[in-house]
Parts: structure tokens; C-alpha cells; sequence
């Protein structure tokens, strides 16, 4: 079974953008204020093959799950709170790519086991095997960037400052999650780090907007 000790006691407090959904912690700023709660949809789906990867390691329960999220990845990951990780483990069990028992402790109540199915084995195989998505072709700023102000509905320079400004302040709370991390965190720190510098992308790209079109 895993042994876990607790770590981070806030990470549930989390903002969770459309493109940086799987980074972003709250960091002490307050751009981040939001709760994973809020999306349970995207939450579950960024959780179910992290849970099913940790348990093709061994059997666990919901709270090891957690605890194990939290302490490899540490505060820039979206842990989800327990009660999703149990919504989570409940389709998993559903799609038959985990299964469960009650395992019975002298001390304390009873608690479920999960452990991946001879599908599950298969379900995240293929996932580690298979390409993540790269960027996006379809962007949601591009298109209101060029419909909207064909509309009548906005300038396009306002539209460029506020994106400009939002990302500013994605990049504030990254830098307070970079500022955090301990070095021995490697996996918090590459995420940060690598997040950092797609919003820095997006930056740039922002400046090319500006020069192209206004």
C-alpha cells in the first residue's frame, strides 16, 4: 500500500484557466482566488489517468491517491478534494477499468481499495504510449479578436490589453509558485517552469497581434 504523509494543505484553492488548467495553484495572489469545485467536469478528466497511472504502481485508496498527487507534483498541480477523487474512482469502476474492496482495519473503519482491472492496465498503457495534444489551432482570444471588432462589438487594442493584462497576472501567480517550490520539488518546478514559458509565448504573440492588426 502507499504511505503518505500530508503536504500541502491549500492546493484545492485553485484557478482554473482554459489553458492552463493543470498548472495553475493559488500562490498567495489573488488572481487565482476560485475552487477546483467549480469545474468538477474538467477536474475529473484531469485526474483520471493520473489516479490510474499511480494505481498501476500498487492498490490504494482515495485519500492515498490524493496525498500521493500532491506530494509528487506539489502545489502548481490541481489536486482535486477527496470527494472528487471518489466521483473519479466511481466511473473509472464503472468503465471497468478499476475495481474495489473493502479491506477491514482494527482500528478504524473499513476502508475501499481500488486496483486497476486488466483494462486499466491496458486504458493506461495506451495513454503513455499515445501523443499529448501540442497547441491549439482553434484559439477562443483569436476569434473574438478578429469577429468581435467586425461586429461592432469591441476594439480590438481594448481586447488585446485585457488578454495582455490576464496574462500578467497568470504570470504573477506562477512566479509565487516558482518562488515556492523547493528545489528538490523537480516535478512542481518543471511545471512551472514550462508553463512559464508558454504563457510567455502568448505574450509575444500578443505584441505580433498588436503589430499585425492594429
Amino acid at each position: 500500500m502507499l504511505v503518505m504523509h500530508r503536504g500541502h494543505a491549500d492546493v484545492n484553492d485553485l484557478y482554473l484557466d482554459v489553458r492552463y488548467a493543470d498548472i495553475i495553484g493559488d500562490g498567495g495572489c489573488d488572481a487565482f482566488a476560485g475552487i477546483a469545485g467549480r469545474y468538477p467536469g474538467e477536474v475529473t478528466s484531469i485526474v483520471r489517468q493520473p489516479l490510474l497511472a499511480l494505481l498501476a504502481k500498487e492498490p490504494a485508496h482515495g485519500y492515498e491517491l490524493k496525498i500521493a498527487l500532491e506530494q509528487t507534483f506539489g502545489a502548481a498541480y490541481p489536486s482535486p478534494n477527496i470527494g472528487q477523487i471518489y466521483v473519479t474512482l466511481k466511473r473509472l469502476e464503472a468503465d471497468g477499468l478499476v475495481r474495489s474492496q473493502d479491506v477491514e482495519q482494527t482500528t478504524r473503519p473499513n476502508k475501499r481499495v481500488y486496483e486497476l482491472t486488466p483494462a486499466g492496465r491496458d486504458a493506461v498503457a495506451a495513454w503513455v504510449d499515445e501523443p499529448s495534444d501540442g497547441p491549439r489551432i482553434r484559439d477562443e482570444f483569436f476569434a473574438k479578436l478578429i469577429l468581435a471588432p467586425r461586429a461592432g462589438l469591441a476594439d480590438q487594442m481594448e481586447l488585446i490589453n485585457k488578454q495582455r493584462h490576464h496574462y500578467f497576472r497568470l504570470m504573477r501567480g506562477l512566479n509565487d509558485l516558482q518562488d515556492s517550490a523547493s528545489r528538490q520539488d523537480t516535478a512542481a518546478r518543471l511545471m512551472v517552469e514550462g508553463t512559464r514559458l508558454h504563457l510567455q509565448a502568448d505574450l509575444d504573440w500578443l505584441e505580433r497581434c498588436q503589430e499585425e492588426l492594429v
